[in-house]
């Protein structure tokens, strides 16, 4: 059987269609950060690097409102670039435009341990919301360990990537750490595909058999109105 089926009707479909998006989506979100290695590679000049940079992030942030894209995924892509090009400015450094990235995979580190210790695993929380099918998985303790163990490729991805960064960026290596965040999302997509893998295989020829649907913790408290009324009498 394909462990796929333990998602909702369509899950795998729409899950396949979320990946390939958010890729092409992370591919564009790179773009500001190639074009500030790539022209502080040429020309040395932190202002011109800086200028092309915030060009490019305006450029995207207005292509997405035209293609109708949520405003708010759009507003904080532009954000993060601002915040990234005042560093830099501010400081005077180029290696300073690559410090959020760093905070964030460094939070991802260590945030995502206590996610799993709690049976929480963000790839299953992700599959959830993509499939429609919430956190019903979390009732099957086989997909729970399951997307604890398809996750746990993510977060060596996540880690590999760190271990990259951290030197480079401590060095101050601001070319060198710039080409590794532009190769950033290859190496999430790989994860991604391998954390999928392992959480198919980990299911194996498991099927839930329980219906989707609230989790027994918020459905409605039994009648207990007839064992009052033989009290009363």
């Amino acid at each position: 059987m394909d462990p796929a089926a333990d998602l909702a009707p369509g899950g795998a479909d729409a899950l396949r269609t979320a990946v390939r998006k958010r890729l092409r989506s992370t591919l564009i979100d790179v773009t500001p950060v190639f074009g500030f290695t790539l022209t502080f590679a040429l020309t040395h000049q932190l202002g011109v690097a800086l200028t092309l940079a915030l060009s490019i992030g305006a450029g995207i942030f207005l292509l997405r409102l035209v293609r109708r894209e949520p405003v708010r995924q759009a507003l904080l892509f532009l954000g993060f670039v601002c915040v990234q090009g005042a560093l830099a400015a501010r400081s005077g450094d180029a290696i300073d435009f690559f410090l959020p990235h760093l905070v964030l995979h460094g939070t991802i580190s260590v945030v995502t341990p206590v996610l799993l210790w709690l049976g929480w695993p963000p790839l299953g929380v992700l599959v959830g919301l993509v499939t429609g099918e919430g956190t019903g998985w979390r009732r099957c303790t086989v997909r729970r360990r399951a997307f604890v163990r398809g996750h746990l490729v993510l977060y060596a991805g996540n880690l590999l990537m760190l271990s990259v960064q951290l030197p480079l960026f401590l060095s101050g290596q601001a070319i060198a750490l710039g080409t590794v965040d532009v190769f950033a999302p290859l190496v999430f997509a790989l994860g991604a595909l391998l954390g999928w893998r392992v959480y198919r295989r980990s299911v194996g020829t498991h099927r839930c058999d329980a219906p989707v649907g609230p989790s027994p913790d918020v459905s409605s408290p039994p009648d207990l109105s007839p064992s009052l009324e033989r009290t009363v009498r």
